[in-house]
Formats: C-alpha cells, sequence, structure tokens
C-alpha cells in the first residue's frame, strides 16, 4: 500500500473502522501470547471508571484489530498469518519493554491513564514505521469519544459540523485529528499536542458560542506552519481540497454511516405544495416562489437540534395556509406562525421557530439574503453594517453621538451572530416587538438593529464615560449578554446608548403628613418617575388617618384612602416611557387606623371612589404585630399624626414607643382602636387570598439588617418587594438592576464554576455601578439619594434549569443547600467587587458609619435580628467560603455602593436569555405564556430530553401534557423519580420555597421577590405559609399566585381520559390560555385588568415587568 496520504485511502480506512463489529472478521489475536513468557512490570490503568490491572493480551487484541482494519482497507484478505502475528507479538513485546524503562526511570508501581497508554502503543508502532496501524487505532479511538450531555448543556463553546450538527468542543477530538495527518506522512505525532493546545487557546480566546469545523481546520492549519511543520501544513491543505471537491461531486461513497447530510429537497409527500405560487411583493411586483428559501431556513434553524420530524415533514408544516396570490408579508408571516405551533411537538421547536424569525430579522436589517449570501456570511454581513446602523441611529436621533468615538472596527469584529442560535421564539420575538430600536421615519417603520447590534449598543451606552481602555470593557459585557452570563433590566436594555439614559428600574419616595407632601411627592413627583419607566413603591403611612383633627381648617382628615385612589389614576393616566403600564405599589404600616380600608383597595365590591383596581398595595408588619398575633393578643390602632416617630422607628425602640402610646390611649390623651391582632391577620390573609393584595413584607427584618441603619429609615420596600432603601423627604431612593444567569455558571458535574461567576459579576457590577453617573433622573430627590448613597441590585435568575442540570428537585433538601452555597458565592463575589471599585473610584458618600464600616455583613446581621426580636431566627447560620480575606479588604477599601444585591422578578429578561424567571420554581411543563407580545406555548425542554432519553416522548404523552395542564402526577407512564424532579409550583410544598428564600436571604443585602403559591384556599395554610417566613428572617414577599384562571385549552388533544385527582374539579372563574389555534380559545381580559399593572395579570397567566 501506498505511503501517501490519499482522500481513497483515508476513506477506505475509516470506513473499515466504522464497520459494525459482527460484519468483520474475528481473530484469536489475543491467544498469541499465551506461548510468550514477556517480563512485564506492575502496570495499573485508570480508568473512567476506576483502576484496573493491566493486561498486556488485550493490547494484543487491540493491535491485532488496528491491523485487521488496515488490511481489510487495501483488500487484503489473507490476514491471520504467521507474518502478521510475528508482527503483533513483537509490537507486544517492545511495548513491554517501554514500560518496564518507565518502572525504572520512576521508581514506583507504573500508573497510566487510557491516554497515556494510546499514546505509548502509537509511539511503539511510529518506532516500527506501522503509520497506518497506528492510524487504524486512532480512528477506532476518535469513534469511541462520546458526547458527554451535561457538558453539551453546560458548555459555552460548541462546534458546528458540516451536516450542522452542534457537538460541545473537544480538545481530544482535534488532536486525535492532527495526529492522523502526522501519521499519514509517517512522522511522530507527538507535535500534535502544541499544535492542539495553540488552537484551543485561539478559539476560547474568540468568546465566540459557535464555531465551525471550517475554522478550526483554518486555525489548525495556520498553527501547523507556525510550528514549522509546512509538510504537514501542505498535506492538510491537499487533503481538505481533495474532501472539498469529493463532497462536491457527491463521490465519497458510504459516507452518509459516518456524515449524515441534511436533506433540502422536497419529498413526493410535498409535491402538492412545493409546486411554485405567486407572491406579490410590496413593490406591487409578482414572483413566482417554489420554497427554495424556506428550505435553507429550515436547514439554518435546526442546526444542532434534536427535533421529532424530518426536514420534508417540517416544510409541509410551515406551508400550511400558503396560498397562491399571497403577498411577500403574509407569507413570512404564515411561515413564523406556523413554526411557533410546532413548540407544542417537541421542546427544541421553540429555538427552531426563533431562528426562523431570526432569518427575517437579518433581511430586514442587514439587507441580507439567505439565498443570495447563505448563514456563513452572517458574521461579515454585521460588521458592514455595524458602523452604518451607528451612523444612522445618530442621525435620526435615536442613539447617542457618542458612540461613534469608540474603535467601531475593533467592535465590530467581535460581533458573534452565532449566539443567535440561544433564543428561542418567546426571546427573539419578545426582542423584535419590544427591545430592537425602530425607524420610524421610514414608510413602513423598520428595525435598525439586530440582536447582537442591540447587545452591543447597550453594552456600549453602559462604558461611555470610561476613562481606559473602553473598547475592552464593552467587549467583556458584550460577551455577558450574548453568552446568557447576565442581563441589564429592561429599562437599561430599552435606554442604554441612546439619547434618554433613563436606565432605572425602581423608585422607592416617602409622603408626609402634608398637603404639599401628598400632592407634590406622592403625586406630582410620582408622574414624572412613572413617565420615564419606572416602577413605584412607596410609603403613606405618615398620612394622617380619617378622623384625625387638621389644624390649619379646624376639619378633619379623611384619611389616606381618597389620596391612594388619586395615586392610582396618576398611574393609569400617565405610562411608563410609552412602552409599558404605569406600576406602583402603596405600603401602609399595620398600625394605621385606615389599616381595614387599605386591606379592601383591591376589591372589586364596595365604593369604587374608595378602591384602586390599578395599584398594588403592601402591608408593613412590624415584629411586634407578628409576636402577638401569635400571643392572641390585642392590637392597637393609631393616627399616624398623633404618633409621628412610630414610623421612623424598629426593634426594641418601636416596642418601647408602642407601648407608651398604647398607655397614652388607655388615658384618652391620643386616639386608639382596641382591636384582636388575631383578627386583623385573618383580614390580611383574607383579602390576600381574593385580591392577591396587600402582600406581606416585614419593617424590622428590612431595617435591622440594613447596611446604611446610620443615616435613615427604610420606610417600604418597591413595587417588586426586592428593593430595602432608606427614604425620607429628601430622598427618593432609586435601584439599578441586572441579573446572574446562574445556569450557565455551572460546571459539567453541576458544581460552581466559581472562577467563571467570579468574572461576571465584576464585570456586571461595573457596569451597574455606571449606570448611576450616566443616568438621567426625572426629579431631584431621586438624583440625589443615587449619588449619594449608590445602591445597586445585582440578582439572579435560572434557579430552576440550574437544579434540573444539577438533577435535584425543587422540593428538596438538596435543592435548598444549593440555594445558600450559590447565594453565598454570588454575594461573595459581588461585595468584593464593590470593595475593588471602591478602591479605585472611592466609597459612596455615606460609607462612614455603615454596617460595611462597622466590619457588619449581611449574614452578620441574623443574630441582631434575632437580639432584637425576641424570637428565633430559624436559618443556619456560615457557609462553604473563607470570608475572613474579603472581610479584611473592605475594612480596607470601603465599598462603592451602600447595597448591592437584590433579586428582582426578571419575567421579561429571563424570557428574552430563555431561562427560568428569577429564583421561582417552574410554574407548568406545558402551558401559555402571555406578555404584551402575545401568547406563547412554553414547554418544558428538560422534561422533553429526560422522556425522550427514556423513549417515552411520542404523541401519547404530548397529548397527556396537555390534558393534565403540565403536570405529571396523574400520568402513569412516567416514572416516580421525573414525577418528583419536575414538580410544578403549586404542588411543591410552600416550605421548601421559603426555606430556600431563607438561606439566600442569609447572604443579601436588601431582599428578593419571593412569591408564595397556593393550589387552594386555606386560612390555616396561608397563616403557616406567612408566620413560617417571618420566623426564618424574610424580609418581604411578592404575589401569592392561585391556582384560578391558570388552565390551558385542551382543544387540540386527542385523547379521552377519567379526569382524576384534583384535576377533575374546575376551578371557578377559570379563563384558560389556548393552548392551540383556536380562536375561541383565546384569552380576554376584562378592562379593568388592561388598565392594570401587569402583575394583576399574572393572576391569568400574564407576568410583571416593571423590575425587569
Amino acid at each position: 500500500m501506498s505511503s501517501t496520504p490519499s482522500l481513497a485511502h483515508d476513506l477506505a480506512l475509516k470506513r473499515t473502522v466504522h464497520t459494525p463489529v459482527d460484519q468483520k472478521p474475528h481473530f484469536a489475536w489475543r491467544e498469541l501470547l499465551n506461548a510468550e513468557a514477556i517480563p512485564l512490570p506492575q502496570v495499573t490503568l485508570i480508568c473512567p471508571h476506576g483502576e484496573e490491572r493491566f493486561v498486556l493480551a488485550e493490547v494484543a487484541d487491540t493491535l491485532g484489530k488496528a491491523l485487521t482494519n488496515v488490511c481489510l482497507a487495501r483488500g487484503d484478505k489473507d490476514i491471520f498469518n504467521d507474518t502478521n502475528k510475528a508482527w503483533v507479538v513483537r509490537i507486544c513485546r517492545e511495548l513491554a519493554g517501554n514500560l518496564t524503562d518507565l518502572a525504572r526511570i520512576t521508581s514506583a508501581p507504573v500508573k497510566l491513564t487510557l491516554d497515556a497508554l494510546y499514546e505509548l502503543i502509537e509511539k511503539t508502532l511510529v518506532d516500527n514505521n506501522a503509520y497506518f496501524v497506528a492510524k487504524s487505532l486512532l480512528l477506532n479511538r476518535a469513534r469511541k469519544i462520546s458526547v458527554n450531555r451535561e457538558a453539551a448543556v453546560t458548555s459555552t463553546l460548541r462546534v458546528i459540523r458540516r451536516n450542522n450538527q452542534v457537538v460541545p468542543w473537544s480538545d481530544q477530538k482535534v488532536e486525535i485529528a492532527v495526529r492522523k495527518t502526522f501519521l499519514s506522512l509517517q512522522r511522530d505525532s507527538a507535535p500534535a499536542v502544541a499544535i492542539t493546545k495553540a488552537v484551543s487557546e485561539r478559539v476560547h480566546a474568540s468568546k465566540q458560542s459557535f464555531v465551525h469545523i471550517e475554522e478550526i481546520q483554518d486555525m489548525v492549519q495556520e498553527e501547523l506552519m507556525k510550528a514549522g511543520h509546512f509538510k504537514v501544513a501542505e498535506a492538510y491543505i491537499l487533503f481538505r481540497a481533495q474532501r472539498s471537491i469529493a463532497r462536491d461531486a457527491g463521490s465519497i461513497d458510504g459516507l452518509a454511516a459516518i456524515e449524515s447530510t441534511v436533506a433540502t429537497a422536497p419529498s413526493p409527500d410535498t409535491a402538492g405544495q412545493a409546486a411554485m405560487i405567486v407572491v406579490k411583493r410590496a413593490d406591487g411586483t409578482n414572483d413566482f416562489w417554489d420554497g427554495a428559501d424556506l428550505r435553507k431556513r429550515i436547514e439554518f434553524a435546526r442546526i444542532g437540534l434534536d427535533l421529532c420530524l424530518s426536514n420534508d415533514e417540517i416544510e409541509v408544516e410551515l406551508r400550511r395556509s400558503v396560498y397562491d396570490q399571497i403577498s411577500q408579508k403574509d407569507l413570512d408571516a404564515t411561515i413564523v406562525l406556523n413554526s411557533k405551533t410546532l413548540i407544542e411537538k417537541d421542546a427544541d421547536f421553540a429555538k427552531f421557530a426563533g431562528r426562523i424569525q431570526l432569518t427575517y430579522i437579518y433581511e430586514e436589517v442587514l439587507g441580507w439574503d439567505i439565498m443570495r449570501d447563505g448563514i456563513g456570511s452572517l458574521k461579515a454581513a454585521h460588521q458592514r453594517a455595524f458602523k452604518k446602523y451607528l451612523e444612522h441611529g445618530v442621525a435620526i436621533k435615536r442613539l447617542n453621538p457618542r458612540l461613534l468615538d469608540y474603535d467601531l472596527d475593533a467592535l465590530a469584529a467581535i460581533l458573534d451572530p452565532s449566539s443567535d442560535l440561544e433564543f428561542d421564539f418567546l426571546g427573539i420575538q419578545t426582542l423584535y416587538d419590544r427591545y430592537l430600536i425602530i425607524d420610524k421615519t421610514k414608510n413602513p417603520p423598520r428595525r435598525i438593529e439586530t440582536p447582537q447590534f442591540f447587545w452591543m449598543r447597550v453594552s456600549m451606552g453602559l462604558f461611555l464615560d470610561e476613562k481606559a481602555d473602553r473598547e475592552e470593557k464593552v467587549a467583556s459585557l458584550y460577551d455577558l449578554y450574548k453568552s446568557r452570563r447576565f442581563c441589564s433590566s429592561t429599562p437599561t436594555l430599552f435606554n442604554s446608548g441612546t439619547l434618554h439614559s433613563q436606565l432605572s428600574s425602581c423608585y422607592l419616595y416617602y409622603v408626609d403628613d402634608s398637603i404639599e407632601g401628598i400632592m407634590l411627592r406622592g403625586i406630582a413627583e410620582n408622574a414624572f418617575l412613572s413617565k420615564w419607566a419606572g416602577g413605584l413603591g412607596g410609603s403613606w403611612t405618615a398620612v394622617r388617618g380619617t378622623g384625625a383633627y387638621i389644624g390649619g381648617t379646624n376639619g378633619e382628615s379623611q384619611g389616606v384612602i381618597p389620596f391612594l385612589k388619586l395615586h392610582n389614576d396618576q398611574l393609569v393616566a400617565v405610562n411608563q416611557g410609552g412602552k409599558r403600564k404605569g406600576s406602583g405599589c402603596a405600603y401602609l404600616e399595620s398600625w394605621h387606623n385606615d389599616i381595614f380600608e387599605f386591606l379592601e383597595l383591591r376589591k372589586n365590591t364596595g365604593d369604587d371612589r374608595r378602591r384602586t383596581h390599578d395599584m398594588n398595595t403592601a402591608n408593613w408588619i412590624p415584629d411586634l404585630f407578628m409576636k402577638r398575633m401569635e400571643a392572641r393578643q390585642h392590637w392597637t390602632l393609631f393616627r399616624s399624626n398623633q404618633v409621628p416617630d412610630l414610623h421612623e422607628l424598629y426593634g426594641k425602640k418601636f416596642e418601647e414607643a408602642y407601648l407608651r402610646y398604647e398607655q397614652l390611649a388607655e388615658e384618652g390623651k391620643i386616639y386608639g382602636q382596641k382591636i384582636e391582632a388575631l383578627e386583623l391577620w385573618k383580614k390580611m390573609l383574607s383579602m390576600l387570598f381574593e385580591t392577591g393584595h396587600p402582600w406581606i413584607t416585614f419593617k424590622d427584618a428590612c431595617n435591622l439588617r440594613s447596611p446604611q441603619d446610620h443615616v435613615g429609615v427604610i420606610h417600604s420596600s418597591n413595587l417588586c418587594t426586592e428593593i430595602t432603601l432608606n427614604t425620607s423627604n429628601d430622598e427618593t431612593a432609586v435601584c439599578n438592576l441586572g441579573s446572574v444567569i446562574l445556569e450557565t455558571h455551572l460546571l459539567p458535574d453541576g458544581s460552581i464554576d466559581h472562577k467563571k461567576l467570579r468574572e461576571t459579576i465584576r464585570t456586571a457590577v461595573r457596569a451597574l455601578d455606571n449606570v448611576i453617573d450616566i443616568n438621567f433622573y426625572p426629579t431631584k430627590a431621586a438624583e440625589t439619594s443615587n449619588r449619594r448613597h449608590r445602591p445597586i441590585g445585582l440578582g439572579v435568575m435560572g434557579l430552576a434549569h440550574a437544579l434540573y442540570l444539577r438533577g435535584h428537585a425543587f422540593a428538596s433538601p438538596e435543592a435548598v443547600e444549593f440555594n445558600d452555597e450559590a447565594m453565598e458565592a454570588i454575594a461573595y463575589y459581588a461585595y468584593e467587587a464593590s470593595s475593588d471599585l471602591a478602591a479605585e473610584r472611592g466609597t459612596y458618600s455615606t460609607y462612614k458609619g455603615s454596617k460595611w464600616d462597622r466590619g457588619l455583613l449581611p449574614q452578620d446581621t441574623i443574630d441582631i435580628l434575632e437580639q432584637e426580636r425576641g424570637v428565633p431566627v430559624e436559618v443556619p447560620r456560615g457557609g462553604k467560603l473563607d470570608w475572613a480575606p474579603l472581610r479584611t479588604k473592605i475594612a480596607k477599601q470601603g465599598m462603592r455602593n451602600s447595597n448591592v444585591l437584590a433579586i428582582a422578578p426578571t419575567a421579561t429578561i429571563s424570557n428574552i436569555t430563555a431561562t427560568s424567571p428569577c429564583i421561582e420554581p417552574t410554574y407548568k411543563n406545558l402551558f401559555v405564556k402571555s406578555n404584551l407580545s402575545g401568547e406563547f406555548i412554553v414547554l418544558n425542554p428538560f422534561l422533553v430530553r429526560d422522556l425522550k432519553s427514556r423513549g417515552l416522548w411520542d404523541q401519547d404523552m404530548i397529548d397527556n401534557l396537555k390534558y393534565f395542564d403540565g403536570e405529571l402526577k396523574d400520568i402513569e407512564r412516567i416514572p416516580a423519580d421525573l414525577k418528583a424532579r419536575y414538580l410544578t409550583a403549586f404542588d411543591i410544598d410552600a416550605k421548601w420555597i421559603i426555606d430556600a428564600a431563607a438561606r439566600r436571604q442569609k447572604w443579601i443585602d436588601q431582599s428578593q421577590s419571593v412569591n408564595l403559591w397556593i393550589k387552594t384556599p386555606d386560612l390555616k395554610t396561608l397563616s403557616h405559609m406567612y408566620r413560617h417566613a417571618w420566623h426564618v428572617g424574610l424580609k418581604t414577599t411578592y404575589y401569592l399566585r392561585s391556582l384560578g384562571a391558570s388552565n390551558i385549552e385542551k382543544a387540540t388533544v386527542s385523547i379521552k381520559k377519567e379526569v382524576r385527582g384534583h384535576a377533575g374539579t374546575a376551578e371557578s372563574g377559570s379563563q384558560p390560555s389556548a393552548l392551540s389555534s383556536q380562536p375561541e380559545g383565546k384569552k380576554t381580559f376584562t378592562a379593568e385588568q388592561k388598565l392594570a399593572c401587569s402583575i394583576e395579570a399574572m393572576r391569568n397567566g400574564g407576568e410583571c415587568e416593571a423590575c425587569q
């Protein structure tokens, strides 16, 4: 056989290696050593499953099989002859000699990994000029390298093969390919290790999410030449060219077993639809359309996806409702909508549909054409259009001219459209409808941003004022965005890099007891805040209650309720930046004498002039009330103008003042209404279940654990209950939010990737701190507070997905422990990043005297809360990290930000980044999600993957999931372990959710949006839930979600089964969301719901968007 590397020989050898074992001859190679006395040292093999004793006979068998493949490839039939037998024995003898030499050098028993053993065998073969046998051995090793499924999920780098299959990056596969080239030229393949290392470093340094196999091969060529292996590089180039020509000519026989190709031609089944139809273009011309571009879109959209339909079957589905004389606009919309309907068939169709939509976005923005330009030109198309996009955005006054001051060529070079493959349909549609900038000077209006332009624009906007290395810092943040490691909140995504830099999410205000304070702070300033896209939360406790004396008019107060009605109407009248409904939450402390009317503000009955249907409400509960309620004692309500300091006090000082005022009320010196604390508690809970309001939040936990207790008081939380900042007459607190995506910071074994997490958080904290300086402030009080204290709110999302990747059920001790471990790591790196920023830029102005300055970190304040409360705080102390170095660093450097952590709801940005919302369990495994972009089918991809692995994913399973509303407990085919792992929110005991929240709260300096879930109305269960939340030290809770109005439409279910268990009970007032295209299934909202903040729609399948 010729020793020159030839395509024919390589393919023949490859086919032989891949031929099933039972179709090749078997020979007794291992028995050749029975009659041989070959001295061998003690050798232990380190295998993936453990250690094994080395057996030389197995090497003889491996060598014999490799030799057999070489002989079969060149057509030899006489294989097991004396010459070949002697050759195998000789190689084994030499290998044993090499092992003996190795043992003599190490002076210890030899331990070898399998890779090391293979390399030693290869060296022995090369020493004997047996290059083709070595190559055969390599091909067999490459065949046996399997895809690590966990690595496939968590890897940040994947390879697109020629057949569009996506696989995780593997250094080992690259090394084997390079070794084969050396061996083909009868050269030692040892240099392949260095070449592979260089290629791997280049690929990872590019920070691309996906890399095509052709790009890798280009890098291999370049590295071979850099290292001086010119002959090997030449052979590699010629071999690639031969393979390319052969592929184009279709002359590579038998490769279907090795590299399957994606079919693009329509099958006979599609012949009827594949006939050309006339399409009316926007300019009035008519064209024949044969679907060739559709087949290209399908080919692109299924890259790396495991779909249950073939290309031909998908084309049939996407052509439905396409008719002759259809307009181009309607044709495009029909294809997108048809792709959306496939999502219920397979979770991967969510990404498929998103990619179909992406191709149309590229055409709209870039002028790119899938037939003319192809997918391979997308990166170049982005680079060419980037500068033009920015210049045009500046010209139409949508972008900040300062963006043009960057090194645009350097930034264009790092644009990575391959990252768009991570979007699903919900994410890309939400982005398209509401986030990508629109040029409205055109007719019709059109988007000027692709998703990657969008991420880059946001990144550039946040680093405009950086003094040095601006492009490098922009690149770091852009990498976090496009790799799904971090996402900023919606106002930042809307406005960063534009002419109006309102980037903050939340405002907390305080209303004092004066008509000026009420009308200016409570109404007028809130209108300005709401206008510029801010969610509002504020304290109204200081406003005197009903019947209180008004000295200026010698009259009596009508209480706080009429003013809250005014605030409610202001929220309706002034929406958020013209993009989202105005939204706010009013807080009232539990001793205010208007508390009972306050509790009924969201009721649908009663005097509508004393109702606030469009505003959220929350209870601000002191610890003393909880203690008296549990002790079945009385509680006294006061008029706030007579007890003005109660709202400013907390802990033991509050209790002392409260008891003093109770004595004064007993003496008749001030007004006091004595009630049973338990009756007020029952009223709170009954209204919470009936109306979803007021939420339950705890005043003392917020204040006693606040880092800023030296400069003020926390009078309330914000709209979504995660922000706990001081407010006053001259300070409206502001918080800038962003969230780390937890699921992308896990190693393949499910453990936390601390290096990656620290890197992400350092960039994220810097970006959030920058917001404070470049932000637009609608009011002076907001600017004063934010610049003085510099709070930020770094949160987390993707918890449920992270638990799936780790194999933990949400309702499990392992999940609770992981919450503790993950939040500790996030807190450590976030506080460290803020301290390092302080060293660079200086501490915030009120740092002196803060808990940070006093050496108290958030985890230290649990004991303070327990001491002041006089009741144990039932949460385990301590963690896994060594905090001593960080304490030393903070003591030396200080902190840049008064507050650093807060976990917001993240419903919208989690949609965009295709992860699970913040810290919530999975709502249902199959349901319809509603937001301002429409209705979207959501199918749990982790469940589908597990069902596929067990051969359980089929149409019957789909029908069962729809029939049982995405719940698994009544589906008999599903194994018990999967039922436990995929338990959904309404079936998870609230104790698990609260305990996990308590573990997180231990490390957080602000709070978290903790939703609680209840399946059936039960006052006792509610009481236990919220009392447990108080006992474990939670600062706030958010929405109480009930099961009503959450069922899904069964119109497309083809099965009929007896309804068992809870599913058999009809929910009163249910408004099912359609899981079909049937128009009668479309969900409707009342006029009140349409006007209300979208938080109310959460109870009807929608979502809150104020804090994201």
